[in-house]
């Protein structure tokens, strides 16, 4: 509840709302609030109990699901769960984020075939499958956890095979941005 009054008073602060939907990606792809994103976020986190909640960037101390308040911009974002200690990132995407980390491999799951086939050179895994051809969320579930254990164990991400990254650090800047 604190982090959510510590955002009431950041986009007042900043002449915002938190029913809007910033970004012309979300709008793009038929959402019509930030709020129904994030529905969405929270249901990626599945039926796990929630551990713990953090700030951006502060160090984990708890084992488990956990989330971490960031901005929705997909580089800071990361950013920030890589300072905080993460060591692999799993990052959905469903337009074609490019986001690769060098610090830490960071493994793009495409929410939908037509995507992945026309980035595939980027993309790692095609989650598109369940939808396309039936493929059952638990078996997608090993194969992505088996690439995890490939990546964790040495494995180039297509990212870093094809040597992208070096850019990708974009720390979270408070307050209204230009």
């Amino acid at each position: 509840m604190e982090r959510i009054r510590w955002w009431e008073d950041y986009t007042a602060r900043h002449g915002g709302k938190m029913d809007n939907n910033p970004t012309p990606g979300n709008k793009a792809g038929g959402l019509t609030t930030i709020l129904e994103k994030s529905l969405g976020a929270a249901a990626k986190g599945g039926t796990t109990n929630l551990c713990g909640v953090y700030r951006y960037a502060e160090p984990l101390d708890t084992n488990g699901f956990v989330f971490m308040d960031s901005p929705g911009y997909d580089p800071c974002s990361i950013t920030g769960q890589v300072a905080s200690g993460a060591n692999l990132v799993c990052f959905t995407t469903g337009r074609g984020s490019v986001y690769g980390c060098k610090p830490a491999p960071s493994l793009k799951l495409a929410t939908n075939t037509p995507m992945y086939r026309r980035m595939d050179e980027d993309m790692d895994v095609n989650c598109g499958v369940v939808l396309d051809d039936g493929v059952a969320i638990e078996a997608l579930g090993a194969r992505i956890f088996e690439r995890l254990l490939e990546v964790a164990s040495g494995s180039p991400t297509k990212s870093e095979a094809l040597g992208l990254g070096d850019e990708e650090f974009v720390p979270w800047q408070i307050g209204a941005v230009m």
